[in-house]
């Protein structure tokens, strides 16, 4: 099998094997490229909250949606430096800021570019979700000294439709290409639990991998219900089939970070620490993802102990 391209029915065949052959084949790659006890620390802030007039189906800041989310403007900058100092202090190498926009604004985008220059004079890198990019905002943003861009595919192709209908899966691929262009690192991955299928996670994990290049950060979520969302009643991923996309993951993708995501508020300490098995190696810290409740610091610190894990 090429390992750099393999075809849906080898990425199946992944999945297929037997769990624990799995896990140890996922920690052995792992191992090659990466400190098997070291996880990168990222911190993510909503920098602008709600209104987004996209409909994916598992977002709370939709328009669409009944998630009776507060609708908050653009944050001044001196408010996002103290959230950038704050995660500094606990530990994150990467701060990362979410603003809920089919695409910026010019104006907009100008204030976002100006926190990116702030927060790398703080000696941290950076990353941002904004939506769409237009011609020429990548480089704008790779101007002002920005390290990632993320943006996620979310599902495979084939599925795609079923969550989000306000744009298109070429949309999300034209965008990763801009950013790729413009010289700046992508992070993109999906979520799972959506009501997907194996072949949709396979499918989604082949679209990343036929980029041109492999995203460098590629986060996996395990979706959190949302009241008012299209997908509130989803019916939870199962925890080995969870641990079977990380590992399918590492092993196609040796030398990029694999983010344990969204969801981890909700995982035991046992199913993390098999997704690190797995080859997970980073995290967001911190009480909040973007609208969402995550781990909290003194939990991961606890965990960090339990495990002798540090961060990177």
């Amino acid at each position: 099998m090429n390992p750099a391209r393999p075809s849906l029915a080898q990425i199946l065949a992944l999945y297929e094997q037997p769990f624990m052959d799995l896990v140890y084949r996922a920690q052995g790659v792992h191992r090659e490229s990466f400190s098997p006890n070291q996880i990168q620390c990222s911190t993510l802030l909503s920098i602008k909250t709600g209104g987004c007039p996209e409909d994916c189906g598992y977002c709370a800041q939709s328009v669409h949606h009944q998630a009776r989310l507060a609708v908050t403007p653009l944050l001044p900058l001196e408010e996002v430096l103290a959230a950038a100092r704050q995660a500094k202090a606990a530990g994150a190498q990467r701060f990362c800021m979410g603003a809920a926009w089919r695409s910026p604004h010019p104006k907009d985008l100008e204030r976002v570019a100006e926190m990116v220059r702030a927060v790398k004079e703080l000696g941290m890198e950076t990353c941002v979700t904004l939506g769409m990019l237009a011609p020429g905002q990548a480089e704008l943003l790779r101007a002002a000294g920005l390290d990632y861009y993320n943006h996620n595919l979310d599902t495979s192709p084939e599925f795609y439709g079923e969550v989000i209908h306000t744009r298109d899966f070429q949309d999300r691929l034209d965008t990763l290409a801009a950013v790729r262009n413009a010289g700046i690192k992508v992070c993109s991955g999906g979520i799972l639990g959506m009501g997907e299928s194996r072949r949709d996670r396979a499918r989604l994990l082949e679209t990343l991998l036929h980029l041109p290049e492999a995203p460098e950060s590629i986060p996996i979520n395990a979706l959190v219900p949302i009241a008012g969302t299209p997908l509130a009643q989803a019916e939870p991923i199962d925890d080995i089939e969870f641990i079977r996309t990380i590992a399918v993951t590492r092993i196609l993708f040796p030398h990029s970070y694999v983010r344990l995501a969204a969801g981890r508020e909700q995982m035991s300490d046992a199913l993390q620490a098999l997704a690190f098995l797995a080859g997970a190696n980073s995290i967001f810290l911190g009480d909040r993802l973007l609208t969402t409740a995550n781990a909290g610091l003194d939990r991961d610190a606890q965990l960090f102990a339990k495990l002798g894990l540090v961060s990177a």
